[in-house]
């Protein structure tokens, strides 16, 4: 049976086993998981008994913006609608109600995301990369 839950304090491992099959998330390491998941301020984890199956996560000021991140499904259990999940109780959650704007970035599943309502049509992001810009030792 598959659970929501808004718990992080689960081993990092479990959410390391995920990322391996993401491209964007090959680099991580379980402490700076368990780092990033202390720092979050809503975590979406989806469980199939002691199995986590799926998991996004938002930082936010509760008022003005809040961030999506990380979102992702275990490959075995795409399909079923739990990403959509995911991202509906993230986008009506009762802390997040006031906030006035959802930002996002994807690379791969722009599709996805229009189906629930999020335009590309917005950009205006940018970034800075902290590794572009490191100095040599």
């Amino acid at each position: 049976m598959i659970t929501f839950s808004e718990r992080k304090d689960f081993d990092p491992a479990q959410l390391l086993r995920l990322y391996a099959q993401a491209p964007w998330a090959q680099e991580r390491t379980r402490e700076d998981i368990r780092e990033m998941l202390a720092q979050t301020d809503l975590a979406i984890s989806v469980w199939e008994s002691d199995r986590l199956v799926g998991f996004g996560r938002v930082l936010t000021d509760y008022v003005y913006r809040a961030s999506i991140w990380d979102v992702i499904v275990d490959e075995a259990y795409q399909g079923q609608d739990i990403g959509s999940e995911i991202m509906q109780r993230i986008l009506h959650h009762s802390s997040l109600k006031r906030v006035e704007l959802f930002w996002l970035c994807t690379r791969d599943k722009q599709a996805f995301y229009e189906k629930l309502g999020f335009s590309a049509n917005e950009q205006t992001g940018m970034v800075w990369d902290r590794a572009k810009h490191a100095k040599p030792q």
